[in-house]
This record gives C-alpha cells, structure tokens and sequence, in this order.
C-alpha cells in the first residue's frame, strides 16, 4: 500500500471532469462518486506514470500499454489489509489489463490522505472475488451490499514494486 498526498492540482482536475460527467447510468453513488473516482485516477497515476485515458474500458496506459481500471472508495481512515476491493457486476465485461484499487479518505468534506492499495489482473480478479447480491449482508464486515458485486481483500491485491512518492 503506497500512500499519497491528494494536491490542490488533482483536486481541480477532478473537479473539473467529475462537473463535466454528470451522473452516469448505473452509478451506485448516484454522481456523488464522481469526484472520488476522478481523484483516484490521478493518484493512481502518481504511482503507475501513464497517461489518464478515461473510457468505459480503462482509465490509465502505463508506458508498456497495460490499461488499468482504476476503482476508488472513499474512507475515514487508513485502510486494513483486510478492508475489501469492490468491482460492480456490471462492470465485469470492461476491457482492461488490470484493476488498481485507490482509497480517498474524505473527513467532514475535505480530502486528505490517499493510497494505492493494490493491482490484480482482470481474470486473476474475478478467479479469486466473492459474489455478492444487492441487499445481501456482507459477512465478513456487516455492510449492506449496494450493488452486485465481486470483492477481495486489500490483502490479496499485488503491490506495486515502483513509485515517485
């Protein structure tokens, strides 16, 4: 887990496309994600050192040409290992190499701090994920399930071995 400082700059960038989106179909968060996705984005890239693409598919090219999708949650604190990864089901078919999962903590409607939890390649994800239906309750945490879904722990992301920060 590789943490980084959320700046004044991404914040704007992602203002900036986050007014720009709106509420996209089948948001879980009903746009009210929109500005932690797009942050996540660019703290994932601090990390990856690519180029922020955002199509359906993926959303950042490393400079091999591996497509990340970058999938953020916001949080309070510093994230367990044994915290879950979230991809919804209705993203399952996206196009990408790999997930990167980002945490943005978000106090009293500020951000602070941010990580880079992690990656896993696209099958590799769904090979080791638990299916959860809508409604249904967590029980490795007691959280009522948004949306259907696939989770993993923090734990069993793979790290990233390089990064500027």
């Amino acid at each position: 887990m590789i943490q980084v400082e959320i700046t004044e700059d991404m914040k704007k960038r992602a203002w900036a496309k986050s007014r720009e989106m709106g509420v996209i179909k089948n948001s879980i968060m009903k746009g009210d994600g929109n500005i932690a996705g797009f942050i996540g984005e660019e703290v994932a890239n601090v990390v990856i050192e690519g180029s922020i693409s955002n199509t359906y598919d993926y959303d950042i090219v490393d400079n091999d040409g591996i497509k990340y999708d970058v999938k953020t949650k916001r949080c309070t604190s510093k994230p367990k290992p044994y915290y879950d990864c979230s991809v919804a089901n209705f993203n399952t078919k996206q196009q990408c190499d790999r997930y990167v999962f980002v945490r943005v903590e978000n106090k009293n409607r500020r951000w602070g701090r941010a990580w880079v939890l992690g990656w896993l390649g696209h099958d590799e994800y769904f090979e080791k994920s638990r299916h959860l239906k809508k409604g249904q309750i967590d029980p490795s945490n007691n959280f009522v399930v948004r949306a259907d879904c696939h989770n993993v722990a923090i734990s069993e992301l793979n790290e990233f071995r390089r990064s500027k920060c």
